[in-house]
Order: structure tokens, then sequence, then C-alpha cells
């Protein structure tokens, strides 16, 4: 099995097309949700993650393929929820990923796109890879595809 930084290597290379195929707004939604979730891994979103989330967001070949303005104001919503509640947070995140259970393509591209919002900032911690294994788990996917 290769290692997690080859596997994300490997699957940025082709995530820009992935993307592309599945654009619509339940998916990005999904996307969203997942990199709210990423932020949030800590208990809490400090500005600097949201600065970080909203900087990879806007260089990110993966999702220039959505209105920028769209994706922020999506983020916002799934940030508010967490400051609101991080229960109703993680929830209502889990709720817009959920749309894909059963969908291992488009699965495997959400946990692609998460987990290149993790390791943006070069430190893809153990909270972080946390999350993305539960996101694994509510799409039904091994985590261990991903090394997680």
């Amino acid at each position: 099995m290769s290692t997690f930084k080859s596997w994300l290597n490997t699957t940025k290379n082709g995530l820009t097309d992935q993307v592309k195929k599945f654009k619509n707004k339940d998916f990005m939604n999904a996307v969203v949700a997942g990199c709210a979730l990423v932020a949030a891994a800590d208990g809490k979103i400090e500005e600097a993650e949201k600065n970080k989330m909203a900087g990879y967001m806007n260089m990110s070949n993966e999702l220039k393929v959505f209105d920028m303005r769209d994706v922020i104001t999506q983020f916002n919503f799934y940030v508010s929820n967490f400051e609101f509640s991080p229960e109703i947070g993680k929830q209502e995140a889990l709720k817009a990923i959920g749309k894909f259970t059963g969908k291992p393509d488009v699965g495997r591209v959400i946990v692609g796109v998460c987990s290149a919002i993790g390791s943006a900032d070069g430190d893809f911690d153990d909270n972080e890879k946390a999350v993305v294994r539960h996101i694994c788990g509510v799409l039904g996917l091994n985590p261990g595809e991903f090394s997680l």
C-alpha cells in the first residue's frame, strides 16, 4: 500500500477532472461541508483556519469549477452551524456528505478534496485524518484505500 503522501499526490493530479465530472450543487455542498468538518477537527474553527480554507478554495484547481461566491457562502453556512453548536454543525455537514453514500466514485473525489484541504498547510494532523476517516465511513468507503 502506498503512503498517504504518494496517494494524495497521485489523487490530486486527476482530482480537477473528477470534480468537473460531478459538478453540481449537491456535490459542491458535500465538498464544502467536508472542508468545514476538517477545519473544525480540533473542536473550533479559528480565523486562521477560515483564511486557510478560503485561500485554498480560491487557489484550488479542483474547486475553481465552482463559482467562488457560492463556495464561500456555503462554507460560511457550515461554519456558522459549527459556531452555533459543534454537534449541529457536524450533523449538517455529514447530511450534505451523506447524499453520496453508496456512490463510491463521487465519494472518492469528496475524500480526495477533504484530504487535500487537510494537508494544505503541510500538516495533516491526526484530528483531521480522523475526520476524513469518519467521512469515509459515512460514504461507505474504506479509509485504508486512502492510506488514512
